[in-house]
């Protein structure tokens, strides 16, 4: 018997939702043009450009956890329709959590990583890896980010 199969898009039928410009596509001389599926739908990006359209260059497909960890913006958790869910951008990017453990581990841990980063500002010449609570939390985004 046969059936249907899924097939991936074309790389120009591929594209992505910024908030300002909506929908945005790669840029055909970008390394990933050809990449017709990301294990994560978030892209970060160094340039865009609009010609026949807007398009991105010079970009990398990012997972939850560094999305949320070093993101720009602040972390916000609320309780929406039963589920945990921690927002950026003003509630622009959302992610359900697992549980609300995982979701205030992940807000404290992204509150501890921007306090180590305004001590390593105010005092450049300190080690993160050799101070034990900038060991730790480095550890912790490591072991995070490596096994999620």
């Amino acid at each position: 018997s046969t059936g249907a199969v899924k097939m991936q898009p074309k790389a120009e039928e591929l594209k992505f939702v910024t908030k300002n410009d909506g929908y945005v596509h790669i840029h055909p001389s970008s390394v990933n043009y050809q990449t017709r599926h990301f294990e994560s739908p978030y892209l970060v990006y160094h340039e865009k450009i609009k010609t026949s359209r807007v398009f991105i260059r010079d970009c990398s497909m990012v997972s939850v956890y560094p999305l949320v960890l070093l993101g720009g913006g602040q972390v916000h958790m609320k309780l929406q329709k039963g589920e945990f869910v921690i927002s950026l951008d003003d509630g622009w990017i959302q992610f359900v959590a697992a549980s609300h453990q995982v979701a205030e581990l992940v807000k404290e841990l992204r509150c501890e990583l921007d306090q180590l980063l305004q001590d390593k500002i105010k005092n450049p010449s300190m080690d993160l890896c050799m101070c034990p609570r900038g060991s730790r939390i480095i550890g912790m985004i490591v072991k995070l980010v490596t096994t999620q």
